[in-house]
């Protein structure tokens, strides 16, 4: 795919947040000159609650606009669990993030998974793939969903989506959705995007704050190992970008970017 990702260090969340926010504008406006729409994948974990801090800050000029009617959100994982559930990535993002955007925002477009399957993962995960083809293939057949804009986290040990370190899923070429029923954190039971589809995302953004993260981040950047973030980076190549704030990265060598 060439080039190295992009890995961007902010002394603060506050500075975070704003430069997160001029990057998904970025990625919405392009998306919608292309399609007129923003289809964005996001995950779970502390991703949301930054997500807010970014997208819901006051406009600063006529070009620092979210058109939050033009997005279509998915979820690049999901736990086979009811909606309303605490560990429901759907209500995490609704509780963070969309009863939280203003009506004159405009509202977005979301696609939860169907509650009907729960007890079959399998069915869950066809579900959802589904719902990706009528939504990126309805015209025509094509080979992966392109995302304009997939939001990741990254876990200590490297893992993004439900995507695993040393996991057989890393290994799924076919499927768009994959099932996992042995998830190493709980709940076991979820469905995920599969690796080629988040890789051949227009762009993808990772965010990763806090000392926790130093220590799988050094081996992200610097030894790589296989860990599924490394894949993401090594598949994606400058269409990666990493919004972090200093103590993540704090002893990782990798160049950084100043701006974007």
């Amino acid at each position: 795919m060439g080039g190295y990702p992009n890995l961007f260090a902010f002394p603060n969340i506050g500075s975070l947040a704003s430069t997160l926010r001029a990057y998904v504008i970025q990625c919405q406006n392009a998306g919608i000159n292309r399609h007129d729409a923003f289809k964005v994948a996001v995950s779970g974990g502390s991703l949301p609650k930054t997500l807010a801090q970014a997208l819901l800050a006051k406009p600063t000029s006529a070009d620092d606009v979210v058109k939050f009617d033009k997005w279509e959100i998915f979820f690049a994982d999901e736990r086979a669990v009811p909606l309303d559930h605490e560990d429901s990535n759907y209500k995490l993002l609704k509780d963070e993030l969309l009863d939280k955007i203003p009506e004159d925002m405009g509202k977005p477009t979301v696609h939860p998974i169907d509650t009907k399957h729960l007890d079959d993962v399998q069915e869950l995960a066809d579900q959802y793939e589904q719902l990706l083809v009528n939504s990126f293939a309805a015209r025509d057949s094509v080979k992966l969903p392109i995302f304009d804009l997939l939001l990741l986290g990254c876990g200590p040990d490297g893992h993004t989506c439900s995507l695993f370190p040393g996991h057989v899923l890393l290994r799924e070429t076919d499927a768009w959705v994959a099932p996992i029923e042995d998830s190493p954190k709980p709940p076991p039971k979820r469905i995920t995007l599969s690796l080629p589809v988040v890789t051949h995302g227009v762009k993808i953004a990772f965010v990763a704050t806090g000392s926790g993260k130093k220590d799988i981040m050094k081996k992200i950047f610097e030894e790589g190992n296989g860990l599924p973030c490394a894949l993401v980076n090594e598949g994606a190549g400058e269409r990666c970008s990493w919004f972090t704030d200093s103590a993540a990265v704090e002893g990782v060598s990798f160049p950084r970017r100043g701006s974007l």
